[in-house]
């Protein structure tokens, strides 16, 4: 698959985000820039709360966001009937420096950025004989990453171990085993849902 007009626009933005990135691959602090603060999309104050574990080299997450989210965005998120909060649990390497650059973007600019590499996992992730390396820094620079923080993302050896940590701890903790995996109100349902057994499940949720 490639990348869509309507991603490269979100990406991209109005403006130059250069400036946004300054110094955020290798911060560390407690701002919502921090590549260790939480990525979610949908309001904090949603009654349903689903945490998403997801690798970005998942074939069934690339469904899930493919397919199920643009129902799952405009009909639940939206309208403030849930909050998705997002957990890499990465397959390979690759799926790795993926999801260390995307948290080293400007918190706003990640989930354009998950949603542009779940619609073109062909292009950056299964092409034969591809650098990984490059392919990956390809959407980077379209979300306005300068080279030297996406070097320094790769680099960012805390990061990563934050990463392979919350996947460690999802294994023990949640009994998360496969992707994508959602606990939706701290009940675990594996698997890349379809939009009507999704959101019966918030609305099951919501009920609760």
């Amino acid at each position: 698959m490639q990348i869509s007009r309507r991603s490269i626009l979100q990406l991209v933005g109005a403006v130059s985000l250069t400036s946004a990135f300054s110094g955020l691959a290798l911060a560390d602090d407690a701002g919502p820039n921090s590549p260790f603060a939480q990525r979610s999309v949908g309001s904090p104050e949603a009654k349903v709360k689903a945490i998403e574990y997801f690798s970005l080299t998942c074939t069934h997450c690339a469904h899930f966001a493919t397919v199920t989210m643009p129902q799952v965005k405009p009909k639940l998120i939206d309208t403030g009937k849930l909050q998705i909060i997002y957990k890499d649990f990465p397959l390979d390497q690759v799926a790795l420096m993926a999801a260390q650059v995307a948290r080293s973007l400007p918190a706003d600019q990640y989930y354009p950025f998950i949603e542009a590499l779940f619609a073109s996992q062909d292009d950056w992730a299964f092409t034969p004989g591809i650098n990984y390396t490059e392919s990956i820094y390809k959407y980077a620079a379209l979300a306005g990453m300068p080279r030297a923080d996406y070097n320094a993302a790769l680099a960012n050896n805390k990061l990563q171990q934050f990463i392979l940590d919350g996947q460690q701890e999802a294994e023990k903790m949640h009994n998360v085993s496969s992707t994508p995996s959602f606990i939706i109100n701290g009940t675990l349902y594996p698997g890349a849902l379809e939009y009507p057994d999704f959101a019966a499940l918030v609305t099951k949720a919501a009920a609760a």
